[in-house]
């Protein structure tokens, strides 16, 4: 398998302070395909855009909204990065920002290998995909342009106020955990008891199921690439002398979520903590404000390690996706540095 040495080329953290105005988020390092924005200091939503529906088309983490267009949040997809417009929600005075940018391939094209025809953006490189296409209210299948069978699926309607259906292979194909929600995970028939392939993933079209109903869908895959990303799950120890989680790489990102219990999405990254313990966090299931304290994790070299009894770290069971600021070693032989 190949892999990646520099995955700043494929996903990269952003932070900014709001003006009011409009606002040219530079130095992403690539032309984002998928970008993930929320004020830290404040209490406005997630906001998730995306090549293929274009600008200032929003979907929402923390809630079930069908997707809107919000005129003035994020005015265009640059080469090295985006425009922000003057909206509270990307670039409100007085409030700080942080926005997860992936790499994709553009805007999309015609993919048939499922029984649905799909619009897909994919990198094969970095092991992302986004995936757009129309519900047939059937059983069906989509092509994710991918290669390789996906690790982590996200799933949501863009026409219909439902849940956001998430497939984790540390879960299979029988389970289903909402990224809106705090809810453990639960039995579900939405993957049609079909573990993803190389080619395509199945969908249930029953219109409980949220992933195949009427009206159209859009869905952000995730492969796992050597010394780039990892998904896995970990069972705490209640513990400031935590659980160590193997990645093969300096994290950049984490989001993990307990799915034994209830317990929020949340969302660590490099550029707001710059040393261990890693502690400021976002939850992906809430709008609150950037949260710091005792929820800590440490960042090393090779993966990530608990330092705390609470979430993250309680005794209870939870899956995780991860991407890299560095491989554990690259192609070129050098170590990623611990922090």
């Amino acid at each position: 398998m190949a892999q990646i040495n520099k995955p700043s080329e494929y996903f990269n953290t952003k932070l900014w302070n709001g003006n009011s105005s409009t606002q040219a988020i530079t130095g992403v390092g690539f032309q984002p395909d998928f970008v993930w924005l929320k004020q830290r200091t404040g209490t406005q939503r997630h906001q998730l855009l995306d090549a293929i529906r274009g600008p200032n088309n929003i979907l929402i983490s923390d809630g079930t909204d069908a997707a809107a267009q919000d005129t003035d949040i994020l005015n265009s997809f640059d080469s090295d990065g985006y425009t922000l417009g003057y909206q509270d929600q990307s670039n409100d005075t007085g409030f700080t920002y942080v926005g997860w940018n992936w790499k994709a391939n553009g805007s999309g094209v015609s993919n048939t290998d499922g029984s649905i025809t799909s619009t897909v953006s994919a990198n094969t490189t970095s092991g992302f995909s986004i995936v757009k296409w129309t519900g047939t209210g059937s059983d069906g299948t989509i092509g994710h342009g991918l290669g390789v069978a996906p690790k982590m699926v996200i799933v949501k309607s863009l026409a219909n106020a439902t849940a956001w259906m998430v497939y984790h292979a540390s879960l299979g194909n029988a389970q289903e955990i909402y990224l809106n929600s705090t809810s453990a995970s639960g039995a579900s028939t939405a993957w049609n008891s079909t573990t993803p392939t190389s080619t395509f993933i199945s969908l249930d079209g029953g219109a409980g199921n949220g992933v195949n109903a009427s009206g159209d869908y859009i869905a952000y895959c995730f492969a796992e690439k050597k010394g780039f990303s990892k998904f896995g799950s970990y069972v705490g120890n209640g513990s400031t002398d935590g659980v160590f989680c193997y990645t093969g790489m300096k994290p950049s990102f984490l989001l993990v979520k307990t799915y034994s219990t209830a317990g929020g999405w949340q969302i660590y990254d490099s550029k707001r903590n710059t040393a261990n313990p890693t502690s400021k966090f976002l939850v992906a299931s809430s709008g609150a404000v950037e949260a710091s304290g005792s929820n800590d994790i440490d960042f090393l070299s090779n993966g990530f390690k608990t330092r705390t009894t609470a979430n993250p770290g309680t005794t209870d069971s939870f899956i995780y996706m991860a991407f890299a600021e560095n491989p554990l070693v690259g192609t070129n032989g050098v170590p990623a540095c611990a922090r």
